[in-house]
């Protein structure tokens, strides 16, 4: 027998240190939105509560963030595999769902939102969590290997490619690579032969091609979005705009920052639009600097290890499947959305996870979370006999 076979991981257990993590970044993200929103003609002889009070956006994020705390509470109420048996009902309703609606009216070229009263929701964002649910349970239906035939390889690119077309029709480029994301890593992760993986990117790359040929061709706007960061002096007052100036407001900040408080910064003078959102990493950099932003990063770290290392130490293929596919979704964000804040990767409008204002990524955040934590609460135990036997 293992050392490891002791561990306390592989037994069921509510898992403390990956909940207090996420809602450090949780409340981190509401400081974060404070300071975007801070109105320095208030002055700052006020207290911290008051300060986020006083930022409307701020205030909302917090109100979202005990929201979420429910949510999490509600994904623990049922039994992981009971929810898996569900994937019929959860498939149909998101595919429902981001089909009603492309018949919404666009914000920012985009028809991904239902609008009530002065609210709205984005379905895509809880179809991540949708996908990895019911794919990890497509990918566990044979336990010998994970495609028998040809025939249930379809079965699996059908699967996802519906809801990745609707996706496509809104259109939302940046939600759709985060599905490719999750897809992948879940194949890799179950055992897909590299066969099939290459006759998947080679379909892949057949259907993409003419598409990237006529956006370029075109000048269309979304693609000089894409490809602004590459050569960013290009049209610095146009495509590259923000990626200019988030990297200028990044960079002003040193390695302390200027102060959550300061006046005069580039991040309350809006030099970067929508910097409470998807630019949110700039207000980070500026204010509170290089150091503010490695601790930003160290909590990501250990959110991504230690679901890394809860699916390492989970025997379900199911449950393992959908931590992985909880943290591919994550990393993926964290990745591409600090990526083109700092003029890295293309610009696609994906939130920073838990850090950017929005009530509905917060929430599908928070609810993937719950997921993992519903998975190492209700795990079988290991069976000792059977891993000596492996």
């Amino acid at each position: 027998m293992r050392v490891s076979d002791n561990n306390r991981l592989y037994k069921p257990h509510f898992d403390w240190p990956l909940l207090v993590a996420s809602y450090m970044l949780a409340l981190y993200g509401v400081l974060a939105i404070t300071i975007a929103n801070y109105d320095p003609s208030l002055g700052t002889d006020r207290s911290l509560q008051d300060l986020i009070m006083d930022a409307n956006n701020g205030r909302l994020q917090l109100m979202w963030v005990v929201v979420s705390m429910v949510v999490v509470a509600l994904m623990m109420t049922i039994k992981y595999d009971i929810i898996g048996r569900l994937w019929p009902i959860i498939y149909v309703v998101d595919v429902l769902l981001l089909a009603l609606v492309l018949g919404t009216s666009k914000i920012n070229g985009v028809s991904g939102w239902f609008q009530f009263l002065d609210r709205t929701f984005q379905p895509s964002e809880l179809a991540k969590v949708a996908l990895i649910i019911t794919l990890s349970k497509a990918l566990t239906r044979y336990h010998d290997r994970p495609i028998p035939n040809f025939r249930y390889f379809v079965y699996i690119c059908i699967h996802f490619g519906v809801p990745a077309l609707l996706i496509l029709l809104q259109p939302d480029i940046g939600t759709l690579m985060v599905f490719c994301v999750i897809f992948v890593a879940l194949l890799f992760c179950s055992g897909f032969e590299l066969r099939w993986m290459f006759l998947m990117g080679g379909v892949a790359v057949a259907f993409m091609t003419p598409v990237i040929f006529y956006l370029a061709s075109t000048n269309n706007f979304r693609w000089l979005r894409l490809v602004a960061f590459m050569n960013p002096e290009n049209d610095p007052t146009g495509s590259s705009y923000q990626i200019v100036n988030s990297k200028v407001t990044i960079g002003s900040g040193g390695p302390y920052g200027k102060g959550a408080w300061a006046e005069g910064t580039l991040t309350h003078l809006n030099y970067v639009p929508e910097n409470h959102t998807d630019f949110i990493f700039s207000v980070v950099g500026e204010t509170l600097g290089f150091v503010g932003a490695m601790v930003l990063l160290a909590l990501y770290a250990f959110v991504i290890l230690r679901m890394l290392l809860l699916a390492y130490h989970t025997r379900d293929r199911f449950g393992q499947l959908v931590i992985v596919g909880v943290m591919a979704m994550l990393l993926f964000h964290v990745f591409q959305n600090i990526g083109m804040c700092i003029g890295v990767m293309p610009i696609t409008g994906i939130p920073l996870p838990f850090i950017s204002y929005g009530g509905t990524n917060l929430v599908v955040n928070m609810a993937g979370i719950g997921l993992v934590l519903n998975v190492t609460a209700y795990k079988s135990s290991i069976d000792l006999s059977e891993k000596q036997q492996e």
